[in-house]
């Protein structure tokens, strides 16, 4: 049988790399579009063996040379998002509203197999929030444009290289007190990034169409509980700070002003919404790939790392040492 070919958007990330390596694994091969290719080329070449992956260096938004790319394409998969804007196009509007809606066309004219588009859990019910509603933006032109694609809406994805767990873990044991937005009570299911992607390439090799999936860890856990979890695992104590609106809003308006944001006016709305199942769809679980990774025991496999002031140890972390 002839292998399929996957034209990737946003294949340089953890979740693109981890879902390139599981592709290609299974024969599928796979074009991956990146806006630097100096920078990120070697990292995502690394990922599968030569002739089942080609990289193109391209803007996203260049209509002319990306529709070159669609005439050899079976399956096309957008991973790409952002969590704040940082200018030079880079806005919600543009990467999740106008982006997928330019690939959503692109693969009707081209008569493209599927169509899998990652998008976010919860966004119907964060209407104050601009990420949100570009999401949300987004899946409806999705919809509009090319009935048959599937969209993905995973609760925060963790691993070893994300950008939740890490981040959380360095500022733990740094700093001598942690600040709680909203009591910290808002409730997340966090799915492993391998979780995460078993779930794209199920719906890749199952032929699964016209579907909206909410893709979640074994987990329902209140940020206070994340927290306390990853401090355990770190073998820290730190005071976890309740603080009032206006003070997180005061905070927020500062940590925005970083050159990656810690927190910004947008995501501190978003964290008065729960990122757990709706119950209006579909999860992982029930298309047939149940998360099987837990929180726990997968963040202590690299946790260890922490331990040491916020710097990296090569002592393996012990949890009956604690």
């Amino acid at each position: 049988m002839k292998a399929k070919n996957c034209l990737i958007f946003g294949g340089s990330g953890q979740i693109g790399r981890h879902l390139i390596r599981k592709l290609t694994k299974n024969n599928y091969k796979v074009t991956v579009v990146t806006r630097n290719l100096h920078q990120k080329g070697y990292a995502i070449k690394t990922q599968a063996n030569a002739g089942y992956i080609d990289i193109v260096e391209a803007n996203i938004f260049d209509e002319k040379k990306i529709r070159k790319l669609f005439s050899q394409t079976d399956i096309c998969i957008n991973l790409i998002g952002i969590l704040y804007e940082s200018g030079k196009g880079n806005t919600f509007k543009n990467i999740h509203s106008v982006f997928p809606s330019i690939l959503a066309k692109l693969c009707k004219e081209y008569k493209v197999q599927q169509f899998i588009h990652l998008s976010a859990l919860g966004i119907n019910n964060a209407i104050d929030s601009e990420y949100a509603k570009s999401k949300l933006d987004g899946e409806l032109s999705i919809q509009k444009n090319f009935p048959l694609a599937t969209i993905l809406r995973p609760s925060v994805v963790y691993s070893v290289d994300d950008n939740f767990t890490t981040s959380f873990m360095t500022l733990l044991s740094r700093l001598p007190f942690f600040p709680l937005y909203y009591d910290g009570s808002t409730k997340f299911a966090p799915i492993h990034c391998s979780d995460l992607t078993d779930t794209i390439y199920h719906a890749i090799s199952k032929n699964i169409y016209s579907k909206i999936v909410e893709c979640v860890g074994p987990d329902v856990l209140s940020l206070k509980e994340i927290l306390k979890k990853l401090l355990y695992l770190i073998g820290k104590k730190r005071l976890l700070v309740p603080l009032p609106l206006f003070a997180a809003t005061i905070s927020a308006k500062v940590f925005q002003l970083f050159p990656k944001p810690l927190l910004t006016i947008d995501q501190l709305k978003l964290l008065k919404y729960n990122n757990i199942p709706s119950g209006k769809y579909q999860t992982n679980a029930d298309i047939g790939v149940p998360s099987t990774r837990v929180f726990d025991s997968e963040v202590e496999k690299y946790s260890y790392m922490w331990r040491e002031g916020g710097q990296f140890s090569t002592k393996k972390y012990n949890p009956t040492n604690s």
